[in-house]
């Protein structure tokens, strides 16, 4: 039987997936749907039994099948406090990154010796950001394995810029001051090292921006400060809104946050299934809507060019 090129094609493409298409519905799908379903289901009764876990569902009457939600949010006495820890450090460090990356991009972006050397090792904390490296670089030595009083460099002391303010006297300004330059100082290597990604994606705007705009911006005599807000800021801005939404969810998603390492791997290891899963969709939900309506908002500053 005679196939057209074409349909020939298509079925090369659909081959080439269909190994995949089936391993995302078995290993995600699935899976996703039935954590989604151990919401609605007895965490007393949802134990490992002889033949898989022992599903019993919750009553609608009186709201009950919501009992693992109001589990999580009124009577877990940390979810709530790890939570809102997570989305204040999150509103705190993303400005931060986001910022860092566009600074470092530009200078990339500019014409010296050894810039490929210089980009490659920007680049490479995305490659080696995990293990005893980045343990060791942000201060959590116990961690590797190694003795927690043992001395190391100065170098790796991410605390340094906190005590230089206390000792200046800066940091009992106010609460909320401290508590955000403590947030950002004593992580200082974690920002550096999750800028990779954005720097990345922020160079490649930068090379996209038409040589016209900037003979025309350097024949009308722009400076570089007015190239920088009136060329170079509008071309990325659509990448700015892709670095954000990378980055809150990068940041959401690390198994070390409070919620990740502290609620969600703990219900896990007790066994509280139902508990487990309230806790991760609701996780999901809110993350998801704060991502939306930051979103709506920054996506009326953004210039999308019309050809």
């Amino acid at each position: 039987m005679k196939i057209p090129y074409e349909r020939r094609k298509s079925l090369y493409g659909y081959g080439f997936i269909s190994l995949w298409l089936v391993g995302t519905l078995l290993w995600f799908l699935i899976p996703l749907a039935e954590s989604f379903c151990y919401c609605f289901m007895d965490n007393r009764l949802l134990k490992p039994s002889a033949g898989g876990l022992h599903k019993v569902w919750l009553p609608l009457a009186n709201g009950e099948f919501l009992a693992n939600f109001r589990y999580a949010f009124a009577a877990d006495p940390y979810y709530k406090q790890y939570l809102l820890s997570v989305l204040k450090d999150t509103a705190v460090t993303t400005p931060m990154i986001l910022i860092f990356s566009l600074f470092i991009a530009v200078i990339l972006n500019q014409k010296f010796k050894g810039r490929g050397f210089v980009r490659a090792v920007f680049f490479l904390p995305v490659i080696i950001a995990t293990g005893p490296v980045y343990h060791i670089i942000s201060g959590n030595i116990a961690a590797t394995g190694a003795d927690s009083g043992a001395q190391f460099s100065t170098l790796f002391e991410t605390d340094m810029v906190g005590k230089l303010l206390e000792f200046l006297g800066i940091m009992n300004i106010s609460e909320s001051v401290s508590d955000a330059v403590n947030t950002v100082t004593t992580n200082i290597f974690g920002l550096i090292w999750s800028s990779g990604i954005q720097i990345l994606i922020f160079l490649a705007a930068l090379q996209n921006i038409p040589p016209s705009a900037k003979e025309a911006a350097a024949m009308e005599g722009a400076t570089g400060w007015e190239f920088f807000w009136k060329i170079t800021l509008p071309y990325v801005s659509p990448m700015i809104l892709a670095n954000f939404i990378y980055t809150v969810i990068d940041a959401f998603t690390k198994t070390d946050n409070a919620v990740m390492a502290r609620v969600l791997e703990k219900q896990q290891l007790d066994m509280d299934y139902g508990y487990a899963a309230a806790m991760s969709w609701s996780y999901f939900a809110i993350v998801m809507i704060l991502v939306g309506i930051i979103t709506v908002i920054l996506n009326r500053f953004i210039f999308y060019e019309v050809e």
